[in-house]
């Protein structure tokens, strides 16, 4: 029987691939299966998965013909796993040795939905703790009443699918897959979800997954139309959250986190190429327009007097027919 399936995404990471690799082998065990999916990458990231499939104890791999970014991928990777529970790691990405066994311990001794954990961000040779912005270790708890305070960072603000376990019955009830398509910010949606309809999780102060930062070919390296996705999950986090049956409680707190990722992307707007900055703004400035405009007021009156500024000079912008995300 699997325990645990891990779900890896691969694209055109053939210098991170082989640490990736090597620490999924020194996770491995007989009730772990590893789903590796490569999605269509144009350099030797194949060659690598295809020795790995030989070599990697219980490995499966999955080539996709087209490249369907990292949602796409990690749902067909949902879709082949067999485990009881199931996580992800992507595929530059890198694990601490026998990781694997003690998060899942951990799942299987609170029995609860979901897990979260803290993780290590490697830059270079820096390494610092990132931990889940939850004080309460090791407790069940509901997931609801974790997405408050609106004013607060919170657990729908660390969003990384790799930092947890999740239980099939998840899946089973369709709260797993991502939107389909989204290149980027694919796990906001996601974690807004799992937080509003899952019944139970908890918070465990366990170390293992190492995510790297800095990567050239990582899209948040990268400033091409594939970033401006970001509107798309958060015009999906606000539609379904309007839809709640607490949206009144829950809507601050998802209007205020979209402000200030729009807020974030216009203060790095010069990376970006020229048509691509001009677009952001058209965008973005429709999307304010969408929001609920009472709670759009009270969370621009929040905010720090440069960014409620930038936001408020923002929403003011002419409408560009036919804009939208």
């Amino acid at each position: 029987m699997v325990k645990l399936s891990v779900i890896v995404p691969f694209y055109n990471v053939q210098h991170y691939a082989p640490d990736t690799l090597r620490s999924l082998r020194a996770n491995a065990r007989d009730d772990i299966e590893f789903v590796l999916v490569d999605d269509c990458s144009r350099d030797a990231t194949p060659d690598l998965l295809a020795r790995a499939e030989k070599d990697l104890p219980n490995a499966v791999y999955v080539r996709h013909e087209r490249n369907g970014g990292l949602a796409t991928a990690r749902n067909t990777g949902i879709d082949r796993a067999r485990g009881e529970y199931l996580t992800f790691l992507d595929g530059d990405d890198w694990l601490a040795p026998g990781y694997y066994p003690r998060l899942l311990a951990a799942a299987e001794e609170l029995g609860c939905d979901f897990l979260r954990t803290d993780h290590v961000q490697c830059a270079g040779r820096a390494r610092t703790i990132h931990r889940v912005p939850h004080g309460r270790r090791g407790v069940v708890l509901s997931p609801r009443e974790a997405i408050l305070p609106a004013d607060r960072s919170t657990s729908v603000d660390y969003p990384y699918a790799w930092a947890g376990i999740y239980h099939r019955r998840l899946a089973d009830r369709g709260l797993l897959h991502f939107t389909d398509g989204l290149r980027t910010a694919e796990d906001r949606p996601w974690i807004w979800r799992l937080h509003r309809e899952a019944e139970s999780f908890a918070v465990v102060g366990l170390l293992g997954v190492h995510y790297r930062r800095g990567v050239a070919s990582s899209l948040t390296q990268i400033g091409d139309v594939r970033q401006l996705d970001f509107l798309r999950a958060f015009d999906q986090v606000i539609a379904e959250t309007a839809q709640d049956a607490e949206a009144e409680r829950l809507l601050p707190k998802a209007v205020r986190t979209y402000c200030a990722i729009i807020a974030h992307h216009l203060g790095r707007i010069d990376r970006y190429e020229p048509a691509v900055a001009r677009r952001l703004k058209s965008l973005s400035a429709t999307a304010l327009r969408r929001l609920p405009q009472r709670v759009l007021g009270e969370a621009l009156d929040a905010m720090d007097i440069q960014r409620a500024t930038r936001l408020r000079r923002l929403r003011r912008r002419p409408l560009v027919p036919g804009a939208a995300a």
